[in-house]
């Protein structure tokens, strides 16, 4: 299921976050994105459109972007699996070799980060795996 809050913001502006869309767009071959939220979440209607937007022109193809709707109890797919606990939530793998089973953990945004999703997660895959 899709979530509403993931389509793109049209007025986002991609230039003034340059150094975000590069670092995504360096690594979107190799990176799976996990998106747990609500289109009833407030916090997930300010945060999700701007990242969707951010992915959207850091060209990741969509095959590479899994979200996940959870309801008003937060409760989905994968929520224990991956102790989905705040919305929302977006955990970086990185993509697997095979077609079964799950990559490894690069790094998770959780709702109260100080700073935008694709910013924090840029500046988190970077220090990882650099540019």
């Amino acid at each position: 299921m899709s979530l509403e809050t993931m389509n793109p913001n049209p007025t986002w502006d991609a230039a003034s976050y340059e150094d975000a869309v590069d670092t995504l767009d360096a690594h979107n071959d190799e990176l799976v994105y996990r998106v747990w939220g609500g289109d009833w979440c407030k916090d997930c209607r300010k945060l999700l459109p701007d990242f969707g937007a951010a992915l959207e022109a850091a060209d990741v193809p969509g095959e590479r972007i899994e979200e996940i709707a959870v309801d008003q109890d937060k409760q989905g797919p994968g929520v224990e699996e991956y102790d989905i606990e705040y919305i929302p939530t977006i955990v970086v793998e990185r993509a697997p070799a095979g077609a079964d089973g799950d990559g490894e953990e690069i790094t998770r945004f959780v709702e109260e980060e100080e700073l935008p999703p694709a910013i924090w997660l840029a500046r988190e895959i970077e220090a990882a795996l650099g540019a």
